[in-house]
């Protein structure tokens, strides 16, 4: 399948798929996108809620690392230990994880960035004293913790390209993954996957989008 890298609204770099039509991150901004719908409303959110100062994420659909990396940094940021889960299939090649200019716009370390996608999979690693990273590489419908994460990063690619990917089979997964508390963020407003998310027993939100979108769900598991 064809891969492009494609630039977004703010400047940073996603990747195309030009025969889905689809790309990793918001054509709008995929920095802005990440911070809007995962860093903003997902990680400070539960912070908030919880006054915590140690958490555990999910990432469904680790891609690009944009998520992870940006996590990493709020971690260091706020002092706060994570310990990071990033699930994918299909790992991009190393010659795209090069090009990305996502270091350089957010001002951090390139290394920490490369690290990400340099430590093997399946084995958990330390990135720095407040984030831990494990890459699984796995098919979301395989995911089977439970009672285990603080808060999920729902980042699959879109329902128009893989509709399997938001049914209540697999948000039963994501339920039954998080902690009591726990949240779930995604960027999709879509109502199917807002419905899907409530009859496994979410309590679900519309909250403003990220640039170029409406609206975003976040959901809860009581």
């Amino acid at each position: 399948m064809k891969r492009e890298i494609f630039t977004t609204g703010d400047g940073s770099l996603t990747i195309h798929l030009p025969d889905l039509d689809e790309q990793y991150h918001s054509k709008h901004g995929a920095i802005a996108e990440a911070v809007h719908v995962f860093v903003e409303a997902g990680l400070k959110q539960w912070l908030i809620e919880n006054n915590g100062n140690e958490l555990s994420v999910l990432e469904i659909g680790f891609g690009t690392g944009l998520n992870a990396f940006l996590t990493s940094l709020e971690a260091a940021k706020k002092k706060v230990k994570i310990e990071y889960v990033g699930v994918e299939a299909y790992p991009i090649p190393e010659g795209e994880v090069h090009q990305l200019n996502y270091p350089s716009l957010l001002a951090a370390p390139e290394d920490i960035f490369l690290q990400l996608h340099h430590t093997a999979w399946e084995t958990p690693s330390t990135m720095h004293q407040y984030f831990s990273l494990t890459k699984r590489k796995q098919f979301f419908l395989e995911i089977q913790d439970t009672n285990r994460f603080n808060l999920i990063y729902f980042d699959a690619f879109g329902a128009r390209v893989q509709p399997e990917l938001w049914t209540e089979k697999v948000f039963k997964l994501m339920f039954d993954a998080l902690k009591p508390n726990g949240l779930l963020v995604t960027y999709s407003a879509k109502g199917s996957a807002r419905r899907a998310m409530q009859s496994v027993g979410f309590l679900v939100e519309r909250l403003p989008g990220p640039p170029g979108k409406r609206e975003m769900l976040r959901a809860k598991k009581p």
